[in-house]
């Protein structure tokens, strides 16, 4: 297996101004030597980072970046709340630095209020948190990553970058009966909201390319916002607007494990762009559209969103053109919010998405939900793909326009240097062989969702693929019959493809192209629908 099959080069990445691809001797666009885990479910993820900020001390760096902050939110029980651990640790005098994303205002159920407390409460304590707005009007900041840094003791080093915020909601566990503090959601799942999400923590070079990605951000001398209104209501709160000068970035961790690991981002074209993307950057496009053509066995995917027609292109070409190949989708059964506008915009795009795939790939494409034990259905917030056992990414990212030309996003692609040795050997039948992280990824959440004690059964892909199809067919029928006698084990739910009536699909595309999944591309780009 080369690298170079899979990940993008430095010229593949399509923005040569940033300093991910110079900064190691070679010129490579990954790192090698890496340890990678995957934590499934925020309650794994915010017990790993609860003891890993706990272990700082004075002179060790904390950076963070977040769409959505909620100080009080706990990461493991009593005492744990999230601003008091930031807070504490630049007490001890950790270097603390966040961005978070300045988000529109509270009544649009967004999360302005949240966002500026948790930073007031950290510059209190002697770190200091920035509001960002610089974003494409009606876009977000929406990486989600923190990397601790401790010079003189690399060996602890470690960054977390995935799908799950530091707010309510996101603590969940394999069990999925939701987050006691949680937001408020769509009717259908309940007052505690059950919470799928997966967050990988990352020990070896790749931190340092993690890092890199947020000191980027920090030192880009544009204002935070361009909006006047933005100004002086940073003003009137007394907000720090100007980032201080960061401490000098330590070497790279050693390498320690086996993963090849790739940074893949998207960055909108903005008037008076990012220095480090002035042209915008949109290497998670173009990671899965490269990825996508070896595509020969299985693609596995959950997601929040899977929209838009023309963002899936590359995945129905990989079914039209490869007859054996198969492809799972995991979604949520409902949009996070059931307004009379926000549920019809939400559900267009995935309609259209749909329909595409179900023709590309026919009996090959299944899509399904997931639900609880009690029958609550399952908000997948998991941004995760796996093609082939080979190829994994996990990230902030979605598989929609927005995703993939419009917001900040961040994910990692892994390859691991270590084959897998059950059987399939080489699922995707090109001499790459199966890999251990990829492998290990998949069959940990298939066996969540299959209630499966020992998931090798789904080593093969075909017989993974009748698996779900079996379990979701069973749960399916005993629903239908009353759920009379003993539940069959399985939380999987046939997804169907959702109806619009012609009056809403006419009221809902405009909004669905401007406000639900926008293009970030510049023209000359979406005329010719690349990325």
């Amino acid at each position: 297996m080369r690298p170079d099959d899979w990940l993008l080069t430095r010229d593949e990445r399509g923005n040569p101004a940033t300093r991910l691809d110079t900064r190691r001797v070679g010129g490579d666009a990954w790192s090698s030597g890496n340890e990678v885990h995957a934590l499934v479910h925020g309650s794994a993820y915010f017990s790993a980072l609860l003891e890993a900020v706990r272990r700082q001390r004075a002179g060790d760096l904390l950076f963070f970046t977040d769409w959505r902050g909620d100080p009080d939110e706990l990461l493991d029980g009593a005492g744990s709340e999230i601003g008091e651990v930031l807070c504490d640790a630049a007490r001890r005098g950790v270097v603390v630095k966040g961005l978070i994303w300045r988000s529109h205002l509270d009544r649009l159920q967004f999360s302005e209020s949240e966002n500026r407390h948790l930073g007031e409460d950290i510059e209190a304590a002697g770190g200091e948190c920035l509001l960002d707005m610089r974003v494409r009007p009606g876009g977000a900041h929406h990486q989600k990553f923190v990397v601790l840094r401790h010079p003189g003791r690399p060996e602890h080093d470690v960054a977390f970058v995935g799908g799950i915020d530091l707010c309510h909601s996101r603590r969940d566990d394999a069990l999925h009966t939701g987050d006691p503090r949680a937001l408020p959601m769509a009717a259908a799942y309940g007052p505690t909201p059950p919470w799928h999400d997966v967050q990988l923590a990352v020990r070896g070079p790749a931190v340092g390319d993690i890092e890199a990605t947020f000191r980027e951000r920090w030192q880009d001398p544009s204002p935070l916002s361009r909006s006047p209104l933005s100004r002086l209501r940073a003003l009137a709160h007394h907000e720090d607007t100007i980032a201080d000068p960061l401490p000098p970035q330590p070497p790279d961790p050693e390498p320690r494990g086996t993963q090849v690991v790739q940074l893949l981002r998207t960055y909108p074209a903005r008037r008076r762009g990012y220095p480090f993307a002035p042209d915008g950057e949109r290497s998670i496009a173009r990671g899965y559209r490269k990825a996508l053509t070896r595509a020969r066995s299985l693609i596995y995917l959950e997601d929040q969103y899977l929209w838009s027609a023309d963002i899936v292109t590359s995945f129905a070409k990989a079914l039209t053109d490869n007859p054996g190949l198969h492809m799972i989708a995991v979604l949520p059964a409902h949009p996070d919010q059931d307004g009379r506008l926000t549920g019809p915009m939400n559900v267009l795009g995935r309609i259209e998405a749909l329909r595409a795939l179900h023709r590309a790939g026919g009996r090959r494409f299944a899509v399904y939900s997931v639900e609880n034990h009690a029958g609550t259905p399952v908000y997948v917030h998991a941004k995760v793909c796996v093609i082939d056992d080979v190829w994994a990414t996990v990230g902030s990212d979605n598989v929609n326009r927005r995703s993939w030309t419009h917001d900040s996003e961040l994910g990692l692609a892994v390859l691991d240097e270590t084959a897998d040795p059950r059987e399939p050997r080489d699922p995707g039948g090109l001499r790459d062989g199966a890999r251990a992280f990829a492998r290990d990824l998949r069959l940990e959440l298939g066996a969540e969702h299959l209630d499966l004690p020992e998931p090798g059964a789904l080593c093969d892909p075909r017989a993974a693929f009748r698996a779900f199809a079996e379990s979701a067919a069973a749960l399916d029928a005993w629903h239908r019959g009353g759920r009379r006698g003993s539940r069959p084990p399985g939380r999987l739910r046939a997804y169907p493809t959702p109806v619009l009536g012609r009056a809403m699909t006419l009221t809902a595309r405009p909004l669905q192209r401007i406000v639900a999944d926008p293009d970030g591309r510049p023209r000359r780009l979406r005329r010719s629908a690349r990325f």
